[in-house]
């Protein structure tokens, strides 16, 4: 069984702070809003309540979860939607005690009442989310899962998958590093190449490569962001953003006025190796201080790993390869978001199951890959790449302080973007036919060690870090 996931499944455009307790109840309350229509039950209905199960409960308050679900049965698009307007959307709901379903059907509405947290775990995935909608004679009921990544499945898709009922129409579908790494050698082209038939026989190439900038422009305008907004971060830790200062530092007087003239800037400024890992770790902060804040990042392949992949292929453009363009950054985005993709199939993206080992080590892996590719490297040393980078991130923990996306999260991305590019560096220094441990075999490792974790190190904020610092301490 091959399971086509496409690059812009695993690079998604969205809001803030988490792509499973934020993006993932935001894209289910959506299907819920189509499942209501499907029945022709949208229109009568006249009250909803939601249940969030586990990791959504237990850290949902942290990760706006609550938020999330109110914006979605709002009929707001997470992907475009203003992000200047989600407050005084939360706002209204919770003065007036109403929501306008869909944008059309005026219900009442208590948050305090209508969401309701349940400590206790339901049987598929630590993620699990409840719509109930009522209407006059009946109600109606549906069950979701967020996996990870902003992907929402339901317990009957779960089963579909395991009776290998899904089919994939790629031209090169693969389960695992072995069936890219074939496809490379029979076809002779790199990853990229490989990525890119997969998704002509979905989409256009116009429409790839727009959708790819449109990817990239966002995230470059995230880090720009993040580099020019000071302030503390909302949710009670009050963390100062620490990006805006180091790149005050780093930037000097040199004038510009847009995001792409910005990168042009930097490209002049000093590279030794200190200013080098400060601009790694200053795009990286950026990115996930935006994310915290509720603010338009693209999930890679979550977001609380928000920043690793931007600060890598900005790393590649503006240090290490002046003369970068768009092909450079679709090479790059598209070789991501097929690594992405087998650590999706072969174990997990998600906190709420594997800890950051299955966040931050994955979005290393996949800007490892990523650059060893644009810098170069075969098929084999970029799924080299990838390995190291995810070998050194084996076992880690998920303990957020709060149940905020900001301590230690935030700082994890510079971690895991100063490691990916180390990984691609070992990697191209390494001869193929000398590696002893092959990408797939990390894979498993990685799903047994997140099988083996316990749960209070996933993404529940009972165990680690998230309790032995409080909120005093900070």
């Amino acid at each position: 069984m091959n399971e086509c996931i496409s690059v812009f499944d695993m690079l998604k455009i969205g809001v803030g702070p988490s792509s499973s307790h934020t993006l993932g109840p935001w894209r289910g309350a959506e299907r819920f809003l189509e499942e209501l229509r499907e029945e022709g039950i949208f229109e009568k209905t006249n009250r909803v309540k939601v249940d969030l199960y586990g990791s959504l409960s237990l850290t949902g308050k942290g990760h706006a979860t609550d938020l999330a679900v109110m914006l979605g049965l709002s009929g707001a698009d997470p992907e475009y939607v203003p992000v200047e307007s989600i407050q005084t959307t939360i706002d209204d709901i919770n003065f007036q005690k109403q929501l306008i379903l869909g944008g059309l059907n005026v219900i009442p509405f208590n948050p305090e009442n209508d969401i309701v947290f349940n400590r206790d775990f339901l049987p598929f995935h630590a993620n699990g989310f409840v719509f109930t909608a009522y209407y006059e004679g009946g109600e109606y009921e549906s069950t979701f899962y967020s996996i990870g990544g902003g992907f929402v499945v339901k317990e009957e898709r779960i089963n579909a998958k395991e009776n290998a009922i899904i089919k994939c129409a790629f031209p090169f579908p693969t389960d695992n590093a072995a069936d890219l790494l074939k496809y490379t050698q029979t076809e002779n082209k790199t990853i990229s190449e490989i990525v890119y038939e997969n998704e002509k026989s979905i989409r256009s190439e116009e429409e790839i490569h727009s959708e790819l900038m449109r990817v990239w422009n966002t995230m470059l305008e995230c880090m720009y962001t993040g580099c020019h907004t000071e302030g503390i971060l909302p949710g009670g830790l009050n963390v100062r953003r620490r990006a805006f200062d180091m790149h005050k530092n780093l930037i000097g007087e040199l004038p510009y006025n847009s995001p792409q003239e910005w990168l042009q800037v930097i490209r002049k400024t000093e590279v030794k190796f200190r200013q080098i890992l400060k601009w790694v770790s200053c795009f990286a902060l950026a990115v996930n201080e935006v994310n915290a804040s509720l603010g338009r990042v693209v999930t890679a392949p979550t977001n609380g790993s928000a920043g690793v992949i931007p600060a890598v292929l900005m790393y590649y453009m503006v240090i290490e390869n002046h003369d970068a363009n768009e092909e450079h950054i679709k090479q790059f985005l598209t070789v991501a978001g097929e690594v992405g993709s087998i650590f999706k199939k072969g174990a997990t993206i998600s906190a709420a199951m594997g800890g950051c080992q299955a966040e931050i080590g994955v979005s290393s892996a996949m800007a490892a890959a990523a650059l060893c590719e644009v810098m170069g490297g075969s098929p084999e040393q970029c799924l080299i790449a990838a390995e190291i980078a995810m070998e050194h991130h084996l076992g880690m923990t998920c303990d957020p302080i709060g149940g905020l996306v900001q301590i230690p999260c935030i700082e994890r991305n510079t971690m895991g973007a100063i490691k990916a590019i180390n990984a691609a560096e070992l990697a191209l220094e390494t001869d193929p036919k000398n590696a002893k441990v092959p990408l797939d075999k990390v894979v498993n490792t990685m799903w047994q060690t997140a099988q083996d974790m316990n749960n209070k190190y996933k993404e529940t904020s009972e165990g680690g870090l998230a309790v032995t610092v409080n909120n005093a301490d900070c």
